[in-house]
């Protein structure tokens, strides 16, 4: 899966969105420090101790580089940013029963946004899964000869001794 690039100064306003979404009952922000074995716990059950790990990378930088969606006291997804690598988007997922409500777009928008403020004039979208979702929603572009990128080699078992 290829990475991408995207511009962070040409972001469009997402607003109205997070407007909408807060009008379904859903909150989108930043976990609070004491919020983090929850928010690791969630992601790892729902998306593996591999994204866990990654988002667990988030809670050590201040702002916390992550963010997740809250319905009902509840977490139905996220999205973290500087966790793998720095400049990098990702991971990210949302609870299946959430899907095509705008939530995924809303933390992507939020995490580009926290890369923006943080001094990032372009960001990185790594391994790629839904190309075409980040070509229309903020304008990514695919990086030539990214694949298999920053995670050519990476362990994916513990080998036994």
């Amino acid at each position: 899966m290829q990475d991408m690039l995207v511009k962070l100064y040409e972001l469009p306003d997402h607003s109205a969105l997070i407007q909408k979404l807060k009008n379904d009952s859903i909150d989108i922000r930043r976990p609070l420090a004491a919020e983090k074995s929850l928010t690791l716990e969630w992601i790892s059950k729902y998306f593996g101790t591999g994204w866990a790990s990654e988002a667990d990378v988030s809670f050590s930088y201040q702002p916390i580089t992550c963010f997740i969606a809250v319905c009902q006291q509840k977490i139905i997804g996220f999205a973290c940013y500087d966790s793998c690598y720095r400049n990098f988007f990702g991971p990210t997922g949302v609870d299946e029963s959430f899907r095509s409500k705008g939530i995924g777009k809303a933390l992507l928008f939020e995490c580009l946004q926290g890369m923006l403020s943080q001094g990032y004039a372009y960001g990185i979208i790594g391994g790629v899964g839904p190309a075409e979702f980040y070509e229309k929603t903020c304008g990514a572009i695919m990086i030539p000869g990214s694949d298999p990128g920053i995670y050519k080699g990476i362990l994916s078992e513990v080998p036994l001794e």
